[in-house]
């Protein structure tokens, strides 16, 4: 039985049309093997199937306003998914993620998040793709040599052939390694030190990257991002 294949079936036409490339297809139907082989194994893998290519389903390449590039999801029992940086609402937020509420705290004047759920970025056609889009359960960087990365290469691909003009926001060396793959003449690459505690006060606090994608995408006529989760009450940073 197919790991993936409702998965897939559930997503915009364009993206499909981009994994039924015959090499990714081939690849897709090797991944999709390897998981249901650990899966049959009673491994826990993460996120849920359903939710594997969440990232995908609510936009199409040539919409996407914003991609911010992750590596791989969360590990822990109900943390990922399907979304980079981002976990159910009513689950404790993540350290990299409570740094950038900061920094948009800091730039933008929001009040800080009480929700985790980036759902509100991705309806507005922030694209939070992982380079990586399952893992194992407590086993961090388990799926790096799936061969998930020539998949989320050709959707980073896809992006920066077909869509008009967006932001990538490239924070930390793994993620602006990806910059060779974008036009810059085209889209607008904002590059920062990744907003985890290691290293956010080495270039990621200060750089004012929500503000600098807003004005990017307004003076294009392409709409700023709403970039708000909830109101500080309660707020779990």
């Amino acid at each position: 039985m197919s790991y993936l294949s409702p998965a897939i079936a559930s997503l915009p036409a364009a993206w499909r049309d981009v994994l039924a490339a015959p090499a990714l297809a081939a690849q897709l139907q090797a991944i999709d093997a390897r998981l249901a082989a650990r899966a049959a194994e009673g491994v826990a893998i993460y996120p849920p199937r359903e939710l594997i290519f969440n990232a995908l389903r609510q936009v199409a390449p040539q919409e996407v306003r914003v991609v911010i590039l992750g590596q791989d999801p969360y590990h822990g029992a109900g943390e990922a998914m399907g979304l980079s940086f981002s976990v159910p609402a009513g689950v404790k937020i993540p350290p990299s993620l409570r740094n950038m509420y900061k920094e948009l705290a800091s730039d933008l004047g929001l009040a800080p998040a009480v929700s985790g759920d980036l759902s509100h970025w991705a309806r507005q056609g922030v694209l939070l793709l992982n380079t990586s889009l399952t893992v194992e359960a407590d086993a961090a960087g388990s799926h790096g040599k799936l061969g998930w990365q020539l998949i989320t290469d050709a959707l980073i691909d896809a992006v920066n052939a077909k869509n008009p003009g967006c932001v990538f926001l490239l924070w930390g060396n793994w993620a602006q390694g990806k910059a060779e793959r974008i036009d810059a003449g085209r889209h607008a690459v904002l590059k920062a030190a990744h907003p985890s505690p290691l290293s956010a006060s080495r270039g990621f606090f200060g750089c004012r990257h929500f503000s600098q994608a807003n004005q990017w995408l307004a003076a294009r006529g392409r709409g700023e991002i709403a970039w708000g989760i909830a109101a500080a009450q309660g707020s779990l940073l």
